[in-house]
């Protein structure tokens, strides 16, 4: 049963493609953006109650989250079509 555990863990770990945020950009209607290592960007918005990102709003907040993993959603997408 613990390998059986360990192995589908391992596959979600996988999956979930973390990269490490290592810049920050502004699009065109100045939201934030997050450059993540494998290349990709990816909106961190703050728009509570629903997404609530108040360090995003500063430049110590962003500064703070540099080399923190945030899952990758377009490695994700690019992982599914691999299985």
């Amino acid at each position: 049963m613990d390998k059986l555990f360990a192995a589908q863990r391992a596959h979600l770990n996988r999956r979930m493609m973390k990269q490490a945020i290592v810049g920050f950009q502004q699009d065109d209607e100045q939201h934030w953006v997050a450059e993540l290592k494998c290349g990709h960007l990816q909106h961190v918005r703050h728009q509570p109650p629903f997404i609530n990102r108040p360090w995003v709003m500063t430049q110590a907040g962003r500064t703070a989250m540099l080399g923190c993993l945030l899952a990758c959603k377009h490695c994700e997408q690019a992982d599914s079509t691999l299985v």
